[in-house]
């Protein structure tokens, strides 16, 4: 496929009634790359290795980021998707390993598929040095005790490292003692509670490390993120230097807004207008892009709508082109093993012409030649969507994007706002490893693998010695002279994606079969009896959610119809850590008590998005203590607002689910990893409040991040609400796909009034008129 971006997207255009779907088209231009020299140090057999395989000499940022690591400096390079991240780290690591027998290197990834992937091109070079293998969960045990006694470069990820290595150092002594690179790759990915999680096992990585004599250089690979440098220290624990001037070549990429279209002959909840859902849109256009002969990923938030894309463009590539159908598939997270290598095989080998994909891709397979990049969504971040459309144009060539908008309030106001999306600067990765949730697990573990010591204190970061006494309180450790011990015979554990306990299975009743998982904290939401859920392509219904048993049993069906929970909130406020008192709002940061509980789902029409009926559900609630923002307005704005007390609820709740929508565009979150009420008189603050939380035990950073974007935040929301075409109130404004109220009461109008005299109380940088 040779065509030029302008044109496959002129080609997508043909229809009149498509033309009018693209809101923007953003021409992003190309770019000469800057090559270096060879450093000194680096041993002529891997220069004439790398030669061999079409490197003639590195790219300038290469260069300087494999000097800093080589001097002992830490570094992370934060370039563009297909910049060359991974020959700045291989350069010090390789040449390390080559010069010294006993040197060794670890490399973590976020995905088992991207550490496959590197082991790929690192066995490519045939150094024969270098004993190279991957240790995860897939990996025999007979090949473990080899990589335990002779392996040099270790490529796993924090998962195993936590639970597989770090447990078992003595085990790994050799390994260990001879350990000079850490490699951390995408870090990124590693923000929120996740992110809290893998700076713990580093710091306890260093930990055991120290106990070897070794103190590791850490090289992590970064997308073009802010305060590169900051956010890594933060995830190490160590001083880290930036390299973030990319040097390399790019082609151009035409990078198009695509909004769907208003459904006439369908309404939502309530009556509100909807549009044709993204996913729908994207198979048509993946579908398109098949046929055109242009191999393409659509990128997915989920792995259930992930399924649907695949499903939807495989049958209309059917009608177009039958001999095409076999070369589009699905590649998500959560796939066994054989079936997951399969389908890396195929993408390697462009025999996969179309994939719908989760992020389990935008951070895995090495793939070049793609022609074009489908977003299904808003992805989370401003990095993540350079991620996922610098997949296109990898070659050199040029690419196509296109972002596909849900029918939600951020995704509508960046169609309509491009600058947004084109003309900002990305965002810092938030993460926060002292939340004390996360923190106390990993002092168990550390514990359970060395006893802890007064100069351990500095190494786990603040809060570390009152939360000793706590555990030691619980009994859960003993304190003695010498230190901290770990009580029990039993190997402490610490969830690593906050999941709050084991994942739920997903089995087929009649046969026994293991179709997947689903992480416990999304049980509730994901696999509740009557849940649809897809597989390959198949589709399920969950008949039984076990929740003792971790097990939710599914059958084979084909409904027209997907579901959508609801939930209900109540909070209280714990203790405010911050606040600010502007003229009649007070803006609030601290810890609150949230009791959450999933009450029903939604069954919604495929492709049109039209609500067919709510179920109720039986499910217990769940209680967490966590972090919010919240914000109290005074009687006083409120009537100058021309709220009466009776639309005040509406308002109230319609300000704050849109706020809810539009946090993702300034805390690296989802949605879905928080949460919001609002109320017109709250026992704690007695005045009209609206929270919003994060949603894991301890907080993540999110809502922390929101109080100190407040006015950006804030102003985004009303303007998103004031922007939307429609009269009252839907999806993609101030309705919420998990309201457990049903998205009663709404008041459009009334929302954008209430943020008004929010914004002019002094909060809002910018009145806006």
């Amino acid at each position: 496929m040779t065509t030029l971006p302008a044109t496959l997207l002129q080609r997508l255009l043909l229809d009149p009634t498509r033309r009018e779907r693209v809101t923007h088209v953003e021409h992003v231009p190309a770019r000469v790359g800057r090559r270096a020299d060879w450093p000194v140090w680096v041993p002529q057999l891997l220069v004439d290795r790398l030669a061999l395989q079409g490197v003639p000499a590195p790219w300038e940022h290469q260069a300087a980021a494999a000097d800093l690591a080589r001097g002992g400096q830490s570094v992370v390079i934060s370039t563009g998707t297909a910049s060359g991240k991974s020959l700045a780290y291989l350069l010090p690591v390789l040449s390390a390993l080559l010069e010294d027998e006993k040197a060794t290197a670890l490399y973590l990834s976020p995905t088992k598929a991207l550490a496959t992937d590197q082991l790929r091109a690192i066995r490519a070079l045939n150094l024969m040095q270098v004993r190279a293998a991957t240790y995860d969960g897939d990996t025999a045990h007979e090949e473990r005790d080899w990589v335990r006694r002779f392996g040099t470069l270790v490529l796993t990820n924090p998962d195993m490292l936590h639970r597989g290595v770090l447990p078992r150092h003595s085990d790994f002594s050799r390994f260990l003692r001879g350990l000079r690179y850490v490699v951390v790759d995408e870090c990124h990915t590693y923000r929120g509670v996740f992110g809290s999680h893998v700076a713990q096992v580093l710091r306890r990585l260093r930990r055991v490390c120290a106990r070897y004599g070794a103190e590791p250089v850490f090289l992590l690979a970064s997308a073009t993120a802010s305060e590169p440098d900051v956010s890594a220290s933060r995830l190490v624990g160590v001083p880290v230097a930036a390299v973030s001037d990319d040097a390399s070549p790019r082609g151009t990429t035409e990078f198009a807004l695509w909004e769907p279209p208003l459904m006439d002959s369908h309404g939502g909840e309530n009556g509100a207008p909807i549009r044709r859902s993204a996913t729908a849109e994207t198979g048509d256009l993946l579908a398109d892009l098949v046929v055109e002969g242009a191999r393409t990923i659509a990128f997915v938030r989920s792995r259930r709508g992930a399924e649907a894309v695949a499903v939807n463009a495989r049958r209309a590539v059917t009608e177009a082109a039958p001999e095409l159908a076999s070369r589009v598939a699905a590649y998500r997270a959560g796939y066994l093993p054989e079936e997951r290598r399969e389908l890396e095989k195929r993408l390697q080998s462009g025999d996969l012409l179309g994939v719908a994909a989760t992020n389990a891709l935008e951070l895995g397979v090495d793939v070049a030649g793609l022609d074009a990049v489908i977003l299904s969504g808003w992805p989370g971040t401003v990095a993540s969507v350079w991620q996922q459309a610098g997949r296109a144009g990898r070659a050199g060539q040029g690419a196509l994007a296109v972002f596909v908008a849900r029918d939600d309030p951020l995704d509508t106001y960046l169609v309509h706002h491009p600058s947004a999306m084109f003309g900002r600067a990305v965002e810092a990765t938030v993460l926060d490893p002292s939340n004390p949730y996360v923190l106390g697990p990993h002092l168990c573990c550390a514990a359970a693998e060395l006893p802890l010591t007064e100069e351990d204190l500095e190494l786990f970061g603040p809060g570390t010695e009152e939360l000793l006494a706590d555990l030691v309180r619980r009994g859960l450790l003993r304190h003695r002279p010498k230190g901290w011990f770990w009580t029990s015979r039993e190997r402490p554990d610490a969830d690593l994606r906050g999941a709050g306990g084991p994942p739920v299975r997903l089995v087929e009743a009649a046969t026994g079969r293991l179709l997947g998982t689903v992480d416990n904290s999304s049980a509730h939401s994901q696999a509740h009896t009557g849940a649809v859920y897809l597989h390959q392509g198949e589709s399920y219904v969950v008949e039984l959610l076990d929740l003792e048993e971790a097990v939710a049993l599914v059958r084979p069906d084909e409904p027209d119809y997907s579901t959508s929970a609801r939930d209900i909130t109540d909070i209280r406020i714990a203790e405010t850590l911050r606040s600010t008192t502007y003229d009649g709002v007070v803006l609030s940061y601290g810890t609150v008590d949230v009791t959450h509980q999933v009450v029903s789902y939604l069954s919604k029409r495929v492709g049109s998005g039209e609500v067919l009926g709510e179920e109720l559900l039986d499910l217990p609630p769940r209680q967490l203590t966590t972090r919010a923002v919240w914000y109290t307005v005074s009687a006083t704005l409120l009537e100058a607002a021309s709220l009466e007390w009776a639309d005040l609820p509406g308002a109230a709740h319609a300000a704050e689910h849109a706020a809810i929508g539009l946090l993702p565009l300034f805390a690296t979150c989802d949605r879905w990893d928080i949460g919001g009420v609002s109320t017109a008189l709250h026992e704690d603050t007695g005045l009209a409040t609206v929270f919003v939380y994060d949603g894991h035990p301890g907080g993540a950073g999110f809502s922390e991040r929101g109080f100190a974007r407040a006015a950006s935040w804030l102003q985004a929301t009303r303007d998103a609400i004031a922007a939307c075409e429609c009269a009252t109130g839907c999806p993609s404004c101030v309705q919420s796909p998990k309201c457990g109220n049903g998205n009663e009461p709404l008041d459009k109008a009334g929302a954008v009034r209430f943020l008004d005299v929010v914004l002019r109380s002094g909060l809002g940088q910018v009145w806006p008129g």
